[in-house]
């Protein structure tokens, strides 16, 4: 492999990736509400449908991509199925067709991100402590739809989002084209086997707590803003208090580099759940004091940039370059199953209690606390006997 990092291929692919993610988490919900006419229940429901797809698909991507080394494939696969899938959403739909089209959806965005981190990875080599200052382009990227479509949706209606949906997806798949091919790991005979780093009790535990993580961000997801709308706030701040959130996420991925050596993985991940139990306390008890609700979405910093980095770190450390691929699927598809049960929990009682909908994210941080907790967390090194292959 050349030892000249393409940076900016790499930033542009996560740019526009996580700018559709920049359109679709902040309002999503309230296109299924405003324009479709769908309940909270409804909207739980059917987000719940978007990550299904995460229990399935990363695992199967990472099989494949282990098996084969053609990760970059996969990805730019994926990419173009993702496109294909957000021209669909172009069409209004009722509550079956439309969960059908984000089960797509969301099963070719799976491909897409698990194994895209593991692409970047083995551009950077022994040079991975850059990753977060490649990853933060997908911030920057979310940050600009996120903000943009908040004083645009104040303009027009809603009902444009898909289309901005399908435009970020087709730029997302142009991306993947301009990233060079890679030599990536292929499992070997005699490496540990998959199922035996699993079975490791640090393994265990650090699942148990990214599962509880995700379901803590789940009421965030899928109902932040229709929360913030609801007690008066205009769709222009809306956008821009999501924006603040992941312009702190890009502070932290700037500067994680230097902290996550310093610090290490257990802490990094402790001072991030103490920190998600004081987000979703406060979330949800002072929702009517703007100033608090702008401060509070700093937290993003440590719930989100800080976890995930640390988080990648592990899965590095942990599965080794041979598993990468599935470490990372599995690390996918744990985020899907926590954002699916957390919404189809907080879709059940957000009429009646919306405000416990954070209160409930806070006790999943403070269960993760208590579990990590219990369990010595240390970088161990990554296993070594692994082949490569060109794509």
């Amino acid at each position: 492999m050349s030892t000249r990092i393409p940076t900016v291929p790499l930033s542009a692919f996560y740019f526009f990736y996580f700018a559709g993610l920049g359109g679709f988490m902040p309002y999503m919900g309230l296109y299924l509400q405003k324009h479709l006419g769908f309940t909270p229940e409804d909207i739980g429901q059917v987000l719940a449908f978007l990550m299904i797809a995460r229990v399935i698909a990363p695992n199967f991507w990472g099989y494949v991509a282990d098996r084969s080394g053609q990760r970059l494939r996969v990805v730019r696969f994926g990419a173009f199925m993702l496109t294909l899938f957000s021209v669909a959403l172009l069409v209004p739909q009722g509550f079956w067709a439309l969960a059908f089209v984000l089960l797509g959806y969301s099963f070719f965005q799976s491909a897409i991100q698990a194994q895209f981190e593991a692409v970047t990875i083995a551009h950077l080599g022994a040079r991975r402590e850059l990753y977060s200052r490649i990853r933060m382009w997908g911030s920057i990227g979310f940050i600009v739809t996120g903000a943009v479509l908040g004083m645009l949706f104040d303009v027009v209606s809603v009902s444009w989002l898909p289309l901005c949906l399908m435009l970020c997806a087709l730029a997302n798949w142009l991306a993947s084209l301009g990233v060079p091919n890679v030599v990536t790991a292929v499992r070997a005979h005699s490496h540990e086997s998959f199922l035996d780093i699993l079975k490791k009790p640090a393994v265990a535990v650090f699942l148990v707590v990214h599962f509880l993580m995700q379901f803590s961000h789940a009421p965030y997801y899928s109902f932040f803003s229709i929360y913030l709308e609801q007690h008066g706030y205009a769709r222009t701040v809306i956008g821009w208090m999501w924006s603040l959130a992941v312009l702190a996420e890009v502070v932290a991925f700037a500067f994680m580099h230097r902290w996550l050596p310093r610090v290490g993985e257990k802490g990094v991940l402790m001072l991030c759940l103490v920190l998600g139990v004081v987000r979703w306390t406060v979330t949800g008890l002072a929702v009517d004091s703007p100033a608090v609700i702008w401060g509070i979405q700093l937290l993003h910093a440590a719930t989100f940039a800080a976890f995930h980095a640390a988080a990648i770190s592990f899965i590095f450390h942990h599965f080794g370059e041979g598993h990468q691929g599935q470490g990372q699927g599995l690390y996918s598809m744990l985020w899907g199953v926590g954002v699916a049960l957390g919404s189809w929990a907080s879709g059940a009682i957000w009429e009646a209690h919306a405000a416990w909908t954070f209160y409930g994210a806070a006790i999943a941080c403070a269960i993760a606390i208590v579990l990590l907790l219990r369990i010595d967390l240390q970088m161990g090194p990554a296993p070594d006997a692994v082949q490569h292959r060109a794509p």
